[in-house]
């Protein structure tokens, strides 16, 4: 298995080389020193600085996840741009501080010379996990005329936000935006679930027939990544 391997990345290196016109003087490493060979050229020739930066990242967010919230604190302390200060409030969200990321999407809302709506959707989504629904609401209302707001995922946070107030009619409207085929497969199945609940069940059967339909043709990688939502399809959709 070793040697085929060995034969498999060799095969690989001497044909990026061929392709991208690299100097033949790699042929000897390759050839003459194997593996070390093969993993240099890799190193040097196939990922770029900036590909090797975003795998050392990635890799320390792993290891660290809070090292890449002070890396980004440090580089905003170090320079107060818009894009530094939304990486922070991003790394924030992903790590659920969600009061500090309120305040950076917030304060970079400030630059009027930016489209805005990026940083208004982020921010409505830290509102949304740290359960304000009425600033959620609030937000939302203000983004509705942009380009951008169907093919995102306010509509769901909105119509969810709005479901939590009772506003269950705006609530349906806002959710029927998100009902697009092969696609938002967990936000239609909170959908048909919140239809299930204002006893609109022949809706909420068709919606759920669409979906197990489209995840009769997913992708292998979309089956496993998608298990559970289809074993909760079939479940509810057996029980209506």
């Amino acid at each position: 298995m070793y040697y085929y391997f060995i034969i498999a990345f060799q095969a690989f290196c001497i044909y990026h080389l061929f392709k991208n016109r690299n100097s033949y003087y790699w042929i000897f490493a390759i050839v003459f020193l194997p593996l070390v060979g093969c993993i240099i050229y890799l190193a040097t020739q196939v990922f770029t600085k900036r590909d090797t930066e975003k795998i050392q990242e990635n890799i320390t967010t792993i290891i660290d996840p809070s090292k890449k919230v002070r890396m980004l604190e440090q580089k905003l302390e170090f320079s107060e741009t818009y894009q530094n200060r939304i990486n922070l409030a991003d790394a924030y969200l992903a790590s659920h501080s969600y009061s500090k990321a309120i305040v950076h999407y917030t304060k970079a809302l400030e630059d009027k010379t930016q489209n805005g709506f990026y940083a208004k959707s982020q921010l409505i989504k830290a509102y949304y996990y740290n359960k304000d629904y009425d600033a959620v609401i609030a937000h939302s209302e203000s983004v509705e005329s942009y380009k951008e707001y169907g093919k995102s995922d306010i509509p769901f946070l909105y119509g969810m936000s709005l479901a939590e107030k009772g506003r269950t009619e705006e609530a349906e409207t806002q959710l029927k935006i998100i009902d697009r085929p092969y696609c938002n497969y967990n936000e239609r199945l909170s959908f048909a679930k919140f239809l299930v609940s204002l006893d609109k069940t022949n809706d909420a059967k068709a919606l759920l027939e669409e979906l197990y339909g489209e995840m009769q043709n997913m992708t292998k990688m979309n089956l496993r990544v998608y298990k559970a939502t289809i074993l909760e399809v079939e479940k509810l959709k057996n029980s209506l």
